[in-house]
């Protein structure tokens, strides 16, 4: 079972419903997101959004540089990377500078070939094609040797990245490039950290438009891809990220871009594209292409303006995400089989060989085995080298991964990561000592793999209406830092219960609340759910509640409310989250 906590950080909710005319619980989840500035957050706009992109390290180096290799017509080439932010970096600074220079070009590594960042091979094309200048996204910040060799090759190097830079003993290490633009760095006075690469390549942009004279809102258009990039890589979404998003779903929903409207049509999305689509259904299809092909297709699709060019790569998108989604499911159920069936079930960190399966699916299946199991999990497989193993990992919140795999660094071929996530590649014959290793290491507890799930407010059910579920909507885009709002009732009444669907995987339920009835679904681990009802209330029970007769079934429930609009006709729903 879950564990249910009271998230509440605040007592003063009343006194801030009534200063900003807002519904006390509302007040309630904004204290619990540590919200300050009110107004700000309810009503994202440019003004109070955007912070002054001068104010970052090197900013000022870098655009006088653009604008002077712009103004010699000297050649610039954009060095991407292979995941949906790394699409959306590039394709912002390709059509950032496309309106003032047609001296452009890009490249994105290989996942399979060349691996993560710039690598000298791009570098070498470089000078091949006579390249003056490279401008990274979404990468460099660690490409200490590679902006070396452009330097010395005669070609110069801005390095735009948003990832955490390199420490030794302390001491930060950073590329000796002409200029590296990343509020990551210790000395860097940008007041918002957690932009995405997409959000820094979008700042180099404002503000070259504000150096040139055009003001930082000329290039707002470019916040369609900004907002798929601040989305899909799960960067906390609040302060100008909230607006990025916000403005840039605006965007995607007015596009002229024909790439875009074929990739929203040919995927089923059939209302306004919303953050769910970006993050669940376009943003994979971009990605799917980087795991399994080459990521260069995702960034042909947006530009190519040949319109049959452009729907076969729509078309080659969804196939491959189509293809990912296979290759997931076949290897999430082999690295279940495995840990089932083996020794490994008892180990607190979950590592894995799972033979046979794609390497650039090991981080998508660690995901959802450390869902199965709230245990972190590391994902390998065996490389174009048959001696080498190649991995992904996923954490909890209680054990940091890269750290923890950190000491451990002399034994891994190479190794990368944060607190969630890390990624490595180890000799076959070592992995064994790694796992006996990091498991001993280990000071995870049984309570730590417990899930938690922290509970906004208590409210009771029958006192949800439409106006206060739309000043919920007021809250969106969630995400990051600013999850969906979970609320709790205890003592519900259950006066209907049935699966439906076509798999008999959904639980529809209609609940009892001082005699207000009101309809709930039930869809993740819904089967689950309704095994716990069948032990706890028995079969006769849950037969009668299939034909709405009330047998005194109490639940406690956790839940967050929406309208369910059918053939015209709106409803309150409760889209549950978990009951006991």
């Amino acid at each position: 079972m879950n564990k249910w906590l009271i998230n509440n950080r605040g007592n003063n909710y009343n006194e801030i419903s009534k200063k900003y005319n807002i519904h006390p619980l509302i007040a309630k989840i904004l204290l619990n997101r540590n919200i300050t500035d009110f107004e700000k957050f309810l009503n994202p706009n440019a003004e109070n959004s955007y912070h002054n992109p001068f104010l970052m390290k090197d900013m000022d180096k870098a655009v006088d540089i653009i604008i002077s290799t712009i103004d010699h017509n000297e050649k610039i080439r954009i060095v991407g990377d292979y995941d949906q932010d790394g699409n959306s970096s590039t394709m912002t600074l390709l059509d950032g500078l496309g309106y003032f220079t047609d001296k452009i070009s890009y490249d994105i590594p290989n996942r399979m070939t060349d691996g993560y960042g710039i690598s000298f091979s791009i570098i070498d094309k470089c000078i091949e094609d006579n390249i003056d200048l490279i401008i990274t996204c979404d990468n460099g910040i660690s490409a200490i040797e590679q902006c070396d060799y452009a330097r010395k090759n005669g070609i110069k190097i801005i390095v735009t990245d948003h990832h955490q830079t390199i420490k030794h003993d302390g001491k930060e290490i950073i590329p000796n490039a002409d200029a590296v633009v990343n509020p990551q760095q210790q000395s860097c006075k940008y007041p918002f950290k957690s932009l995405c690469g997409a959000g820094v390549a979008y700042k180099l942009i404002q503000a070259i438009n504000i150096k040139k004279g055009y003001g930082m809102l000329q290039c707002e258009n470019l916040l369609q891809y900004v907002a798929m990039g601040t989305v899909c890589d799960i960067v906390d979404l609040k302060d100008e990220n909230r607006y990025f998003v916000t403005k840039g779903l605006e965007e995607i929903n007015n596009t002229d871009n024909y790439g875009l409207k074929c990739l929203i049509n040919m995927t089923g999305i059939k209302n306004a594209v919303n953050v769910y689509s970006l993050g669940f259904i376009i943003g994979p299809c971009i990605n799917a292409a980087g795991r399994l092909d080459t990521a260069k297709l995702g960034v042909e699709l947006f530009r190519d303006e040949n319109m049959d060019n452009v729907e076969a790569y729509a078309k080659i998108l969804v196939d491959l995400n189509e293809k990912r989604k296979k290759l997931t499911e076949d290897g999430f159920n082999k690295a279940v089989e495995i840990i089932e069936n083996t020794a490994l079930k008892n180990d607190d960190i979950l590592i894995c060989n799972v033979e046979g399966i794609h390497e650039s699916v090991c981080g998508i299946i660690a995901g959802r085995i450390k869902e199965k199991y709230n245990k972190p999990t590391l994902i390998l497989t065996e490389s174009a080298n048959k001696n080498l193993l190649k991995g992904s990992g996923r954490s909890i919140s209680e054990y940091n991964i890269f750290e923890e795999f950190d000491e451990f660094r002399e034994m891994f071929v190479s190794f990368g990561g944060h607190p969630m996530a890390c990624g490595l590649s180890i000799e076959k014959n070592k992995l064994d000592e790694f796992r006996t290793k990091v498991n001993k290491n280990s000071k995870l507890t049984e309570e730590d793999f417990v899930k938690k799930i922290l509970i906004d407010s208590s409210f009771y059910i029958d006192k949800i209406d439409f106006d206060l579920i739309e000043e919920i909507g007021n809250l969106r885009p969630f995400g990051k830092d600013n999850p969906r709002p979970i609320l709790g009732d205890k003592d519900v009444e259950i006066i209907f219960a049935k699966m439906i669907g076509k798999n008999q995987n959904v639980l529809k339920m209609k609940l009892l609340k001082n005699n207000k009835a009101i309809d709930a679904i039930l869809f993740t681990d819904a089967i689950e759910k309704y095994t716990y009802l069948l032990g706890k209330f028995g079969e006769n029970v849950l037969k009668e509640l299939e034909n709405s007769i009330s047998c005194n079934a109490y639940i406690d429930i956790l839940y967050y409310p929406e309208i369910n609009d059918f053939n015209n006709v709106k409803n309150i729903q409760l889209n549950l989250i978990d009951l006991r």
